[in-house]
This record gives C-alpha cells, structure tokens and sequence, in this order.
C-alpha cells in the first residue's frame, strides 16, 4: 500500500490502527486526540484505497436504502402516503393519524430531483464561530440546516447564508414566537428553502405543524412545507441503534446528515462539534448563536459523534473541523 510522508511541521500521520483508540477515548472528550483528524484525509495519505473508499461508499448507501430508503421515504408523500393511510406516530407508536384528503393535499409528489453532487449538512455547533466557512458552504448544489438558525447579518461569514432545506422543531414555534407574523418574518431570510417538521413523531406536533402549513400557504410564502415520514424516522432510528447509539431519540444532525448520504454524492458536514472545547483548548459554546444546552439523557451526542467519525474515515463523509480556509 502506498503511504505518504507527512508534510514538514504536520502532525504525524492518523492511521487507521489509531481510530479505534480515538473513538473510545471520545467519552471522556479528549479533544487534543481530534487534531490528529486535522490532518487526516484518506485520499491523501493513502491514494490506493480510492477505489476500496469508493466500495465503501457505495455500500453504506446501499445498507441505508436497505433499511430507510430516503429518497422514497423520508417525508411523508402522495406516493408513499395514500388517502385512506391509517398512520402511526413515531414515538407515540401506537397511537394513529388517518390519512384524508386535507392533509393528503399538503403532501408533495413527487419531493425533489436528486442525487446531488455536493451537500452541505450545516449543523449549529459554536465551532463555527470564527471559521469564515460561510462562502465555501454557499457554494454547494444543496445546503440542510437545522432548527431554524440564524443565517443573516454578521454571522454569515462563518455559517453561509444559502439554505435549500431547514428543519423546525414545533417546541421552537410554540416557545419562541408569539406572533406567526414574526416567524414568517424570521424563515423570509431562508428564501424558497424547504421547511421541514416532524409533525407526526408526536400527537402535540401536529397541531403546531399543520398550522405552519396553513400559515404559509395564507401569506403566499415562498417556502414550502414537507413533514418527516414517522416510519423513516423510527427505520433510522433502529439502525443506528445497531451501531451503537441507543438514544432516546436521534438528534435532527444525525437524522439529516443520513439523509444526506442517500441523496448526495459528496457530503461534507460544519459545525458537528459535541465538546466544550476546540482542539486548540479554546473554550467554544454550545451553538454559535447561544450556550443552551441539550435536555440531558435525550440524545446521545458522544456516541453520535463516533459514528460521525467512523464515516469521516471511511470517506463517507468529509468533517470539518476548524476554520475554512479563505
């Protein structure tokens, strides 16, 4: 196997032996290990495994398909949802929603053309702040973001402002805005971006969610609403348990970038950082807009984090960990 030096002055090469220790040393956030990952790049260190990356590749695909099936199933559609469907919640599993014809007229058919070449899945992480990644994550074919954050004015810079799909939580709506004038008024800087709820994983987001929708399509708003699939959701959420991450509930991040592999050629994720520190022992919030933490024991963001990793090495996907370069 071909193996490159290191450059002058880098850090020694992260090998493929060094992984494992690295993933189990995350429970205890060793962040000095990460800036090994700084310098790691498979298709740099070892150019002959291109083609071994790219089976890889494939056949993570092929295994999320298998199970999930993005592209066919994760939101809720007129192909996959008939009127008369008797629904049941993802969480709330047995308790059902019957399928009319009201809300099988919200449902898009078919959802959107892909695959796309390059997608972004930018996450909220404060590991943002100051990274100046904003221009290169506008330049990608399809950008995701979650929970509607704050894209506009200064932060731009380092988050980008493009968005072509942005999740919402309904707690969001219900907790932060008093006024449907004012949410319209914040998701107007996302443009003609698609809006994407869990109206169906439980019985209390539905209200909220549809109302979303009626909101919308009343003021004539450029967005368009979609509604995660309960069964895609719950399919996910079983296999990522069989990897390990046996969370409550998935975390939006994890939800969107699996979907991004499906859907995308080349995915690189920013702002995916669970830890209170940059690899420079810089102390960083939590997201780059806030430091408001996560209910604890809801999600499992160490363990999420692994697998990240795990994809990160296998050339699944591309991490970014630090400033872009400008």
């Amino acid at each position: 196997m071909l193996v490159r030096r290191p450059p002058t002055g880098s850090v020694s090469a992260c090998s493929l032996p060094f992984l494992p220790c690295l993933l189990v040393a995350l429970e205890s956030q060793p962040v000095e290990l990460l800036s090994c990952l700084l310098h790691c790049d498979l298709y740099f260190w070892f150019p002959s495994l291109i083609p071994q990356l790219t089976f890889i590749l494939t056949h993570c695909r092929a295994k999320l398909t298998s199970c999930c099936d993005a592209i066919q199933n994760f939101v809720v559609s007129q192909n996959n949802t008939p009127v008369g469907t008797n629904m049941s919640y993802e969480v709330e599993s047995k308790r059902t929603i019957p399928i009319g014809e009201n809300i099988f007229h919200m449902l898009p058919a078919p959802f959107v053309e892909y695959p796309y070449n390059q997608c972004a899945v930018v996450g909220n992480g404060g590991i943002l702040n100051n990274s100046l990644c904003g221009a290169e994550i506008d330049k990608f074919d399809f950008v995701f973001r979650c929970n509607i954050p704050p894209t506009n004015g200064n932060v731009s810079k380092d988050v980008g402002s493009k968005t072509n799909l942005v999740t919402i939580n309904p707690s969001i709506i219900m907790l932060k805005y008093e006024k449907l004038s004012e949410f319209l008024q914040d998701i107007a800087t996302y443009g003609d971006a698609f809006l994407l709820l869990p109206a169906f994983s439980y019985r209390a987001n539905t209200g909220p969610s549809l109302k979303v929708y009626h909101t919308l399509r009343e003021s004539k708003a450029r967005q368009k609403v979609l509604f995660f699939h309960p069964k895609y959701l719950k399919q996910l959420g079983l296999f990522w348990r069989t990897k390990g991450v046996d969370a409550y509930r998935l975390s939006t991040g994890l939800m969107i970038a699996s979907v991004a592999v499906e859907m995308c050629e080349n995915v690189k994720l920013y702002g995916f950082w669970p830890f209170s520190k940059t690899v420079e022992n810089t102390p960083v919030s939590h997201h780059y807009y806030d430091n408001q933490l996560p209910k604890r024991g809801f999600h499992k963001m160490p363990k999420e984090y692994s697998q990240f990793l795990h994809l990160h090495m296998k050339g699944i996907i591309k991490l970014q960990f630090g400033k872009c370069e400008t």
